[in-house]
């Protein structure tokens, strides 16, 4: 049976892999019975990705190639390559080759059996450091905790969508995004393929230590509210050993007479209360700002120019808050 199949691939920066990772694309979907587009989207690249990726339109009629008047962000670049697709199925996968195109078949398979979304499990992971390693497998298993939406272990955005699946992924505007969470949080039918993630292709990865916090941060803070608990626990052990230490002190001045020792105990108690308060506020501060982005409700992206395949506009509707 002949079917849709969209194909998004966010780049930034990746002008030294793209050829390679088209070739190997065009030669899975040509094994495939359906109708194909791939949709690129050039996150506001700084070296030659944009033109890399017009060459590429130029020559495959099946591709689309959108830039984004800015680096946006990875999410976005996501969010900008499912608006523009309209398919049976679509395929999220980045372009560094660490996601094999040649399991997309696979991820076919499992939806033709009835699944809305089959995501791509990493068993092992080549090319990173035992570090990174350690880190990635901590902050899913940290998630699946915080989160009252259970969302899968080792995972990232390489999956499959079915068109009802990536139609409620379209509805959801929000400005502060987590991608993986939302994936988890549409909920439908879902299951996993575990693969072996190769090594990155060519070029440099583009998610150092402090890109990656800041991904986790954004993932805690959109998909759970335990901070702001653990802030209040926090808040409340430190007025519950406070008043204890106190009551300690007065007992020993009152039963044993015991001078009250004041400079150094008054600073260990101001430092720690003082620690706790700012961690508190730190805390509350991370979703007063999640907040007062969410209320400007800003477009999620701007696209500045376009190649190769044009969508009509009363097929692909601008999405909701760019009309």
């Amino acid at each position: 049976m002949s079917y849709s199949l969209a194909i998004v691939v966010p780049a930034y920066n990746e002008t030294a892999v793209a050829e390679t990772f088209h070739a190997r694309l065009g030669a899975v979907l040509d094994g495939l019975d359906a109708t194909s587009r791939i949709i690129y989207v050039d996150d506001g690249s700084h070296d030659g990705t944009w033109t890399t990726l017009r060459a590429i339109a130029a020559r495959d009629p099946r591709v689309e190639a959108l830039r984004l008047s800015r680096n946006f962000g990875k999410e976005a670049a996501m969010t900008a390559g499912l608006d523009a697709a309209d398919a049976d199925a679509v395929v999220v996968i980045d372009i560094d080759l660490q996601d094999p195109p040649e399991l997309i078949p696979a991820l076919v398979a499992r939806w033709q059996e009835g699944f809305d979304v089959v995501y791509a499990t990493r068993g092992e992971r080549d090319g990173e450091s035992r570090t990174k390693k350690f880190t990635s497998a901590a902050f899913y298993r940290v998630m699946e905790r915080l989160s009252d939406t259970p969302m899968p272990r080792d995972t990232g955005d390489f999956r499959l969508l079915s068109r009802r699946a990536a139609d409620a992924l379209r509805q959801l505007r929000e400005r502060q995004r987590f991608m993986k969470g939302l994936f988890a949080w549409i909920g439908y039918r879902q299951t996993a393929i575990t693969y072996h993630r190769d090594a990155r292709h060519a070029g440099d990865t583009k998610w150092n230590y402090w890109r990656l916090t800041n991904l986790a941060v954004e993932g805690i803070t959109s998909f759970s509210t335990a901070p702001l608990r653990i802030a209040t626990w926090v808040g409340v052990s430190a007025a519950t050993l406070a008043f204890l230490y106190g009551l300690w002190v007065m007992l020993k001045v009152l039963i044993w007479g015991d001078p009250v020792r004041g400079y150094p105990t008054l600073m260990v108690v101001i430092l720690f209360l003082g620690g706790a308060q700012l961690l508190a506020l730190g805390v509350i501060g991370e979703y007063v700002g999640r907040t007062y982005a969410e209320s400007k409700r800003r477009p999620l992206y701007y696209v500045d120019d376009r190649a190769g395949a044009r969508p009509s506009p009363d097929r692909y509707p601008a999405p909701p808050g760019q009309r």
